[in-house]
Order: C-alpha cells, then structure tokens, then sequence
C-alpha cells in the first residue's frame, strides 16, 4: 500500500477509527459514493458499525487492531479527536493517513490548542497555564473573574470546565487539577457564539460552508441557525481567520472552529475540532454538499465541492430526554428531517439524533421548536 497522496477510487475501503455519530454519517455519505468502510470502535455494534462492512472491535490504542484497520483499508480517517496520538502517529506509517497525527496531538490538549492558535495570529480569550492551586489564585490576579477553568484535556459538552464569578468559586474549581494541568480563560461577554466549517483537501483545495449561528444549553449545542444572523464584515473575517488556522495547523480533511462574536464585531476563536462537526449537521439537506460528504472527497483526493446553501435551515440536537417527545411529533411534522444516530441507550443529555428543519422564515422555525414543548427541559 502506498503512504503518498493518493486518489481513491470507489470500490475502495475507508477505514473510520471511532464509531461514534460522526462515523455513522461519514460512512453512509462515503457508501453513497461506492466506498466500503471498516471501523475500529470499543463498543460492538456502535452508530458506525451497524453501517459498516467490517466492525473490529478494540480500543483505539490497541496496535494489533489497528494493524488489521491498515491491512484492509486503502485510506484511514478519524471521527473525533480523542484517539490515541502515539497510536496514530504510529499508524501513520503504516498505512494511508492523509490528516497525519500533529492535528490530533494539537486539538485534544487545550493548552497546545491555544498555542498553535495565537502562533497562526488570531485572537484567542486571555488564558493562563495553571498546575497548582496556587497557579489558580496568581492568575485570577491578572484574569479576573468572570473567567473559566478548563482541564487541559478531555473536556466537551460542559463537561471538564467551571466558571469562577468570585472568589468563593476558587475551591471548587479547584477539583479540576486533580485530572492534570488546565487552562484559565477571561471570560468573553459575547453576543453570539459562531462557527466555520472548513475543508482542506489533500490535494490543497480550501472551501468553507455558510457560517452556523449556535446556541447553547447547559453547555451542550442545542440548535444551530443558518444562515447566522451575522454582517457580511463578520462572515469575511471569520473566513479569514479559518484559513489562518488552516494553513498554520497544515489542514486535511474537515475542521470546525467555534468562535465568539461580541457586539464590537470582534471575534475570539473559543475551540476548534478537527472532523465534521454538530454545527455542521445542517449540511445534509440544506446545501449541495455535506460535510460529510466534503470529508470524504478531501481525504480520499477527490475535488472538493464549493458548498451552496440551498435554503435557510435550522438544525436542534435531540438528547436522550427528547427522544420520547420527538418520536410522538414525527406523524405530525412532515417538514421535520429527523436524524437517529442508532444508539443503544436514551440516557440524559447525550445525543441521540437531531432534526434539520428547511426554512423561509427563521423565526416561525424557531417559535415552532420552542412551541412544540420537546425542550423545555434542556
């Protein structure tokens, strides 16, 4: 098998390590273009296996499984980015890896996230390094409260994080460092949170989706509303700023870069995640290409599509305790694209599918979600 930049033709194998939702959807935009897809996932029967032609079970650091991933596929891609770096790294050279190890390395550890980040000349929240209790008390002399402690990795959907608004907060916050050195972040007053999908392809061809506008709950990502609500200044300098990142951090394949807007018109980029992403999801039916789709042509040297959005859109996650709800609108929402990821278990807060709603008027969209009562509680 050849370890140079390769077209890949359909009929080939596209191996996916993680078999998470992203897999899943990855997989059946790759199925569609003629690819076979094996998978490497913990969890037997996962989101990605149930669609996948070969399913091997293992860890995502176990070398032996990962070998027979290298064995049978002619390109080898991730979808999330907590797989093992020395794992990857080694694989590198084994096999048909066109997104490398360095972005893997850089986007799970938030300290070298905001190295690369300032490095590539965008503005990041003020942060500091901390690794003691006493790091935290220095720092929140400088930073100030608000602020933010992030563990340095592992973190995601709120998870891993904790606002500090005084100095009563420190102690608690505190618990944190017992995962390993984290980061302190000033907290931006943002009007909106924003994100970018980019694609890069092995070939060097850049091309960006309609900017997402997000809104959160409880830290995780509940609805995603495009075309954002933005100025066109706005649109031109987060497009400029995601190829800064993307040329810096020597991009292949998909990354999402979240960013917050203040009123100013000022934005700060908050985290990138270097694969397809939630934001993204609305891609599916409301452009020409998915993200998804976009993915695969980059990493498998296809040309890449220019993404169109073809109508306004929203996308709302679906978390374990919507899922009853959803299920009983369905005979009552022909407009509704709903997405079930195939996940054995509804547990609270944690994703379970989403609906891609196509729209002339994003604000009835809107009131028609909030009014439907499925949200309500989180």
């Amino acid at each position: 098998m050849s370890l140079s930049k390769a077209f890949i033709e359909p009929g080939k194998t596209i191996g996916i390590i993680g078999g998470g939702q992203l897999g899943r959807m990855m997989a059946l935009s790759a199925k569609a273009a003629g690819f076979r897809i094996a998978v490497v996932e913990p969890s037997k029967n996962s989101p990605t296996g149930q669609v996948a032609d070969t399913e091997i079970v293992a860890s995502y650091d176990d070398r032996k499984a990962l070998e027979k991933l290298a064995s049978i596929s002619d390109v080898i891609t991730y979808e999330f980015e907590n797989v093992d770096y020395e794992a990857l790294k080694w694989l590198t050279e084994k096999a048909y890896v066109p997104q490398g190890a360095e972005m893997i390395k850089i986007t799970q550890d938030r300290i070298l996230e905001k190295q690369a980040l300032t490095e590539a000349g965008v503005d990041v929240a003020p942060y500091a390094v901390i690794e003691t209790e006493e790091d935290l008390y220095k720092e929140l002399r400088n930073i100030g409260f608000p602020s933010v402690l992030k563990t340095s990795r592992g973190g995601y959907d709120g998870k891993g994080q904790y606002v500090l608004r005084t100095e009563e907060d420190i102690a608690t916050a505190a618990a944190l460092l017992k995962n390993g050195r984290c980061v302190l972040e000033s907290w931006i007053p943002f009007a909106k949170e924003i994100s970018i999908v980019i694609t890069k392809s092995a070939n060097g061809d850049i091309e960006f989706f309609p900017i997402g506008e997000n809104v959160h709950v409880n830290n995780i990502l509940h609805e995603t509303i495009v075309p954002a609500r933005i100025s066109e200044a706005v649109r031109q300098q987060a497009a400029v700023l995601a190829k800064k990142i993307a040329t810096q951090l020597e991009l292949v394949g998909t990354l999402a870069i979240e960013m917050f807007l203040t009123k100013n018109e000022k934005l700060y980029v908050n985290e990138l995640a270097p694969r397809p992403h939630n934001s993204g999801h609305y891609t599916i039916e409301a452009c020409n290409i998915s993200q998804f789709g976009q993915h695969i042509r980059a990493v498998c040297g296809w040309p890449l599509l220019k993404p169109r959005l073809l109508e306004q859109a929203v996308m709302i996650n679906i978390l374990g305790q919507h899922v009853e709800g959803v299920v009983k609108q369905i005979p009552k929402q022909p407009h509704w694209h709903v997405h079930f990821y195939g996940k054995a278990e509804a547990k609270m807060n944690r994703k379970m599918g989403h609906i891609t709603v196509l729209s002339d008027d994003l604000d009835r969209t809107l009131a028609d979600f909030e009014n439907s009562g499925i949200w309500k509680n989180g």
